[in-house]
């Protein structure tokens, strides 16, 4: 039995908490993954135009047999290379990833990232304020928006964006974001929420707590995005651990051992793993 919470999007649409990312993985080997996850019970599945594997996440959702409405995908505009992308520019790059999905709409759209210094990512939302409106995308939002990004869009828009995917684990905890994303009713949802490489997984603090639990660390740690009410979306392309990062639904981590692992991300807002969204540019 899939026990995924959902959490509502502030347009009223219905988001599983945890889903299945797929970034890094090869169109080849999309399929494979993806349809893995579908069998152990994941409903989430995100991917994006850069990542090169919707089509093979598009085929995998299409041999699940499952019902669409059982379904939540999302997918990104990748807002690159270095150009102003106008209306026309955003609905093709949108129709392409529903080609290439196999699909009539997806339940979430993102832009990729902001890139201030091109100073176009609020036309971009006009547009991406259309898709919505067509229905072709249930709900519409960010990825890698700091908060003043989220106040030019305020500032222009009345659409607020339903969530803001970014990087956030417990080196890079994204505390004052977070409270921004819950004062403006933004869903948070964390890519690479197990960090990347072994650092994260290998600290004391997350691996005593893993043994009091007898669970794995990356349970525990994805056990604390979910207490903190994040989405998360981990990636993984081998079965077992496909199956294992879902099964963080029979144990909770009590208020000592949430503190121990707020604790890691003490002074550490610098604790990136990737870009800067301040710099980030293609």
């Amino acid at each position: 039995m899939n026990q995924v919470p959902a959490i509502r999007l502030n347009n009223g649409t219905l988001m599983p908490q945890l889903g299945f990312g797929v970034w890094q993985v090869p169109d080849a080997e999309a399929e494979h993954a993806v349809g893995t996850a579908l069998e152990a019970g994941y409903r989430s599945i995100d991917t994006a135009a850069i990542y090169g594997n919707e089509k093979g996440t598009g085929k995998a959702v299409a041999a699940s047999g499952l019902p669409r409405g059982e379904l939540f995908v999302t997918t990104k505009l990748w807002n690159g290379p270095k150009q102003t992308w106008g209306r026309d520019a955003v609905l093709r790059a949108f129709d392409d990833s529903l080609t290439k999905l196999g699909l009539d709409h997806v339940d979430l759209y993102l832009i990729h990232w902001p890139r201030p210094m091109r100073d176009d990512f609020v036309a971009i939302w006009k547009t991406f304020e259309e898709i919505a409106a067509s229905g072709r995308a249930k709900a519409v939002g960010v990825s890698n928006f700091r908060t003043e990004d989220l106040d030019r869009i305020a500032a222009e828009s009345a659409l607020v964006p339903a969530v803001n995917q970014v990087e956030l684990h417990p080196l890079h905890p994204q505390a004052a974001l977070r409270a921004e994303h819950t004062a403006r009713g933004i869903v948070t949802e964390a890519w690479s929420p197990l960090g990347q490489g072994k650092e994260l997984l290998s600290l004391p603090a997350v691996t005593e707590i893993a043994a009091a639990h007898g669970r794995s660390a990356a349970q525990v740690v994805l056990r604390w995005h979910l207490q903190h009410g994040t989405v998360v979306i981990p990636k993984s392309v081998t079965p077992a651990r496909i199956r294992e990062n879902l099964d963080v639904f029979g144990f909770g981590l009590d208020a000592a051992e949430m503190a121990a692992l707020d604790a890691l991300g003490a002074g550490a807002a610098g604790r990136r793993i990737g870009p800067d969204p301040a710099e980030f540019d293609v």
